[in-house]
């Protein structure tokens, strides 16, 4: 079944397409993808994936066009984030 592989990282992203064997997981995909070994500091058992932006476990079944995703660990607090915002608006 063809489904898709992302991850992005600051300065740029990866977005692939792959046939996989019929009841692949999450996990299997993001393997047979290759995309552990061009970013080796991809950490899955710290990491979350998900598939369409809906958060998702290792050991899931993808389906025929499904887009599995990699998201990086957040690096900064979005409370303070949203603290600067408030702070820069009122400022202006």
């Amino acid at each position: 079944m063809n489904v898709g592989v992302c991850y992005a990282q600051a300065d740029r992203q990866l977005w692939m397409r792959l046939e996989v064997p019929d009841n692949s997981t999450v996990e299997k995909t993001i393997h047979l993808s290759g995309v552990l070994a061009r970013y080796p500091d991809i950490d899955l058992t710290r990491q979350k994936v998900g598939i369409f932006g809906k958060i998702a476990k290792l050991d899931a079944l993808v389906k025929e066009g499904d887009r599995v995703e990699i998201y990086r660990q957040i690096t900064a607090d979005p409370a303070q984030v949203k603290r600067r915002k408030i702070g820069e608006s009122a400022q202006s």
